[in-house]
């Protein structure tokens, strides 16, 4: 299982370091931002932590501290292909990898999205689960991205956070 939540505030706040980016997607018409040491890609440290723990190893925070500044705005992908070396080097693979984003906002599902189709909503878990399948070199049918609200409730719910669960299942490679 992995777990991640971080803030979100007006990109003129001082600790916004860029841009929400949820499962490799970026929200740049988004009227927040993220406050995070490096992406803060809520989708992708879950999954790599969730991945972590199925081998035992330390968390996401042991192997990519905050505190190193090599890591300081860094792309959530290294984490990632870090997560997909460690499983590999094992022996492992993705069994299947299934992913709720609890978000109040940004929408995953936007009705008048410019790249939508005539007549449906345009829906970004598509290109999500097409990242993280990419990344994890496993079958788009191993991997699933729901998203819900939170209902209003706490500081996910009144959009001051964004936050993930992930359960991760391995197989050993044939």
């Amino acid at each position: 299982h992995g777990f991640d939540i971080h803030r979100m505030a007006p990109h003129s706040d001082v600790d916004v370091g860029g841009p929400v980016t949820v499962g490799g997607v970026v929200f740049d018409d988004f009227e927040l931002g993220i406050v995070a040491h490096s992406d803060g890609d809520v989708v992708y440290h879950s999954v790599v932590d969730a991945i972590f723990g199925a081998l035992t190893l330390p968390d996401i925070g042991q192997f990519f501290p905050d505190t190193d500044p090599r890591w300081k705005g860094a792309a959530s992908d290294v984490f990632m292909k870090e997560a997909w070396k460690q499983m590999d080097d094992r022996g492992y693979r993705i069994g299947n990898v299934d992913i709720t984003i609890i978000a109040q906002a940004p929408r995953m599902i936007v009705k008048d999205h410019p790249d939508a189709e005539p007549g449906k909503p345009f829906d970004h878990k598509v290109k999500m689960m097409e990242n993280i399948a990419c990344l994890m070199q496993c079958p788009l049918g191993r991997v699933n991205v729901k998203a819900r609200t939170h209902e209003k409730v706490d500081a996910v719910g009144e959009k001051r956070a964004i936050s993930c669960h992930v359960v991760a299942i391995l197989e050993r490679k044939p």
